[in-house]
């Protein structure tokens, strides 16, 4: 990956390459709404990876990374739901983006733009249209690249957080 930022799908073995932007992304999750109950940092990792591997490795995801001259600084995982959603008309199978994480340092280059143009590529290139993007309470930049590109709000999720003490 050198000069200018490129895309490429990247597979089971490259998920620890984006541990640092899950961990960027995490934390700035936590700066945009603090009065939510997050989980650590490590725990996050561990859990996100988790997932991460066992959905590539079932072929139910794919993993998106924008790389320069300086190695991976941003990515996109997209979860691959077969079947139609209960409510709404994302067809028989739709996306998720499930992640997008650009390094501090890399935003406002169109690096988030790129991810999501190869998003939607690799979905279309999968016979997928219907995209489905969650995205945090507070994070009006990322709400705000979304519906630059169609996306429009449809549900808001509530949650009930376990005791701090881990109950």
């Amino acid at each position: 990956m050198m000069g200018e930022p490129n895309v490429e799908l990247a597979g089971a073995k490259r998920v620890d390459e984006v541990r640092a932007l899950w961990l960027e992304l995490h934390r700035h999750e936590r700066t945009v709404a603090p009065s939510l109950a997050f989980t650590d940092d490590e725990q996050s990792w561990r859990l996100r990876r988790e997932l991460y591997l066992r959905s590539l490795e079932r072929g139910r995801a794919f993993l998106a990374l924008a790389g320069n001259a300086n190695g991976v600084v941003g990515y996109a995982f997209v979860l691959l739901e077969e079947g139609s959603d209960d409510t709404f008309l994302l067809g028989e199978r739709f996306g998720e983006l499930y992640s997008l994480s650009v390094a501090p340092d890399s935003r406002r280059q169109g690096i988030g733009t790129m991810l999501l143009d190869f998003v939607d590529a690799e979905l279309a290139s999968r016979g997928i249209r219907g995209l489905r993007v969650a995205v945090m309470v507070g994070n009006a930049g990322a709400r705000r690249l979304y519906e630059r590109r169609g996306l429009q709000a449809a549900e808001t999720i509530l949650y009930r957080f376990a005791a701090s003490d881990g109950g």
